[in-house]
């Protein structure tokens, strides 16, 4: 008894030092945040700060446009889950419940798609957006993004939709109910934390990106997302690394709602709803 709670609290010791690890570039951020600017750029380092100003965020929502940016970030990252979590269901669900030729050869290009650097295909996406029209537009950001989670999601999605027994799609048909309604009445509340999941790792991916839209966007600021507000802060001479803290913390907080809002599914499962 004595051996195992020694080791229950070393396990819980080693969570506790891999957590502060973890969150520690965090903290460091938020109070970055709040330092005055002399403090910020001091010689000697500290993680306390003694006189917390408002001035850097002060900074930040002041800046031209921000609100636009913060709406912009919003609608493609919403577009992007939204899309990318209906596509994904249905393709996992065809690829799962029925059998046609080239099933097999499919999934593994859905495969290798995760493979693929995402620089690598920056300058083909770019000819292609280019000839489509969309540059300059938040069609160049949502199409890309769209395309890159939909692998994960199907592969994810797959697992989940194959752990709903068939017997149940049957015992639906006996009842009388159509195979849309029982796609979108049974088997989609039973692959819902499968759907939360994917749709945090588009929301994430979406959010924080920054290549596709230096890319892609490059006259019209007016489509411009958050990332793209930090580089005001930039400067040759003297980076305002307060203003730089401050954008990051509060782009990181609707990040931080969308996972508080998911949680609880994230960490559900299958079982119970299966057997009920």
């Amino acid at each position: 008894m004595r051996d195992f709670r020694a080791r229950r609290l070393l396990a819980e010791a080693g969570a506790l030092l891999v957590a502060a690890v973890v969150a520690f570039p965090l903290y460091w951020m938020v109070l970055s945040a709040f330092k005055p600017a002399g403090e910020i750029q001091s010689a000697e380092a500290r993680p306390w700060t003694l006189a917390p100003t408002l001035d850097s965020f002060r900074r930040v929502f002041e800046q031209q446009d921000f609100g636009r940016y913060l709406l912009n970030s919003l609608l493609v990252a919403g577009t992007v889950v939204v899309a990318s979590a209906v596509i994904a269901f249905l393709a996992a669900t065809a690829v799962t419940r029925f059998r046609f030729r080239f099933r097999t050869t499919l999934l593994v290009m859905f495969l290798v798609a995760q493979t693929v650097p995402v620089e690598a295909l920056t300058i083909p996406l770019f000819f292609l957006m280019r000839d489509l029209g969309q540059l300059n537009t938040l069609g160049s950001l949502v199409l890309p993004h769209l395309a890159f989670s939909l692998p994960f999601a199907i592969w994810m999605l797959r697992g989940f939709v194959k752990a709903v027994p068939e017997a149940l799609e049957e015992q639906a048909a006996l009842d009388g109910a159509s195979r849309a309604r029982f796609l979108w009445t049974i088997l989609f509340p039973l692959v819902f934390p499968g759907l939360v999941a994917t749709s945090v790792f588009s929301f994430i991916s979406t959010w924080n990106d920054f290549l596709f839209a230096k890319s892609f966007l490059i006259s019209d600021t007016s489509q411009s997302t958050l990332p793209m507000a930090l580089l005001v802060f930039f400067q040759p001479e003297d980076n305002d690394w307060g203003g730089i803290m401050a954008a990051s913390t509060v782009m990181t907080i609707p990040v931080l709602v969308f996972f508080v809002l998911v949680q609880r599914r994230l960490v559900s499962g299958l079982g119970g709803a299966v057997k009920d």
